[in-house]
């Protein structure tokens, strides 16, 4: 008989096959979260049969990859396989206060960094219409949810969208929080969005405590309200969320009390205000013919105290009107004499300059002339070197063909008349034969 050992792992890896269950524990450094110990462990069918059914029952989970457990054991070694442990029990205790622990601490961290009540403190729309639905569109929670807005005894109208994710499972967190994040990409077409889903064990419902799921839902810019489906204990997206239901069925409930609630308020309103409207009409007809009467009097004496004021304010704006106008007669002599003055200088000033300026303006005449005809004689020079008669006294001549300069010889032909013009006269030719150099 081997010596049992209760010890404490993580499960790092389980696989059951053919009613036998066969796990890989690891430990792990608390600070780094290096792995620092692992073995290999084996619950036999006939001890897995007792065993997991009570751990489920009591933990509200199947043994899976991630949990942290308590095991009874019995080291044994194997020459082929060698050393192994061989379970014969598990304490679900110990993984009940590992799960606690673990929710506290998702609380915590979500409290420390401060966004624990912030889509709680989020302020709903009245009446929510507009709604966004996070679920699985095959659960039988989903279609509770549209049946029951669907069939609603007063008519009253809303528009879901469903954005389809896992809802338990390993995938569930990572698929919760995609459908959150394409919701908030359509944020402004959204008044609500609910998270639903059917009934299930403590198990199926362990993803809802997961920080990456608290945390996307405590700080959506939206109201955010769940509908897990659960009785008992109450799930960290259900602590996060504007408002926490148990079921889909009673998330529909709360959307059309709150339309029916606004429905109630409006009708309320409008029964007042026929009561109010009705009741002044029914006011004595001579109180409103003495209101009427003391209304012309506060305007009849309002009247007269006005036009003693508008009188009073005419013969000061007369006053004022004749010393303004004095004051501008004064300040126009005053200006008259001013420019007169200034006039009369600035013209002697200009006589002054006259002489100066007719001397300046000869000299530059006379300059320019010169400079102009400077450079006429420069160009009729240059006019008589280019002109063509100076190149034929030269030695040069000019060969024509119709009328035309000829430039080269590659657009002659034999037979082809030819005019040389000379210095001292015109020779005619005739092409006999040429050749290109």
């Amino acid at each position: 008989m081997h010596e049992l050992y209760w010890v404490v792992a993580e499960i790092n890896e389980i696989n059951v096959n053919n009613g036998h269950c066969f796990m890989e524990l690891i430990e792990k450094d608390a600070a780094s979260e290096r792995i620092i110990a692992k073995a290999r462990a084996t619950v036999w069918a006939y001890q897995f049969r007792m065993v997991q059914p009570c751990f489920v029952s009591i933990t509200g989970r199947e043994l899976s990859a991630g949990l942290k457990v308590m095991l009874q054991v019995s080291a044994v070694f194997h020459e082929l396989y060698g050393f192994s442990l061989q379970v014969m029990d598990i304490n679900p205790s110990y993984t009940v206060g590992e799960l606690a622990l673990q929710k506290q601490q998702v609380l915590q961290q979500l409290e420390n960094e401060g966004v624990l009540d912030m889509n709680r403190e989020l302020e709903s729309v009245e009446v929510p219409q507009r709604i966004a639905v996070v679920s699985s569109p095959s659960a039988a929670g989903y279609g509770d949810f549209t049946q029951q807005l669907l069939n609603n005894s007063a008519g009253y109208a809303f528009r879901q969208t469903l954005f389809p994710a896992v809802m338990q499972g390993n995938e569930a967190d990572s698929s919760v929080t995609a459908a959150l994040e394409k919701i908030f990409e359509r944020e402004d077409e959204f008044d609500v969005v609910v998270v639903i889903r059917g009934g299930g064990s403590q198990s199926d419902l362990h993803c809802f405590n997961s920080y990456r799921i608290a945390a996307s839902i405590a700080q959506f810019p939206l109201p955010v309200l769940t509908g897990i489906g659960h009785d008992r204990d109450e799930t960290i997206a259900d602590r996060v969320a504007n408002m926490a239901l148990k079921t889909p069925t009673a998330v529909a409930e709360y959307l059309i009390h709150q339309a029916k609630s606004f429905d109630d308020y409006l009708q309320d309103l409008s029964q007042r205000l026929v009561e109010a409207v009705t009741e002044a009409m029914q006011q004595p007809i001579g109180h409103i013919r003495e209101q009427s009467q003391r209304l012309q009097r506060i305007m009849q004496t309002s009247v007269h105290r006005q036009d003693k004021k508008l009188m009073m304010y005419r013969f000061r704006l007369n006053d004022m009107v004749r010393e303004v106008i004095a004051q501008h007669q004064s300040k126009r002599v005053n200006m008259a004499i001013s420019i007169q003055s200034v006039v009369k200088h600035t013209l002697t000033e200009r006589k002054n300059k006259f002489p100066e300026l007719e001397r300046r303006i000869h000299n530059s005449v006379r300059a320019k002339l010169k400079t102009e005809e400077a450079k006429a004689t420069w160009l009729s020079d240059k006019l008589h070197l280019l002109n063509p008669e100076r190149l034929l006294e030269r030695g040069y001549s000019i060969t024509l063909s119709n009328g035309k300069i000829v430039r080269s010889i590659s657009g002659l032909t034999a037979g082809q008349k030819l005019e040389t013009r000379l210095s001292d006269g015109t020779v005619e030719s005739v092409v006999n034969c040429y050749k290109l150099l």
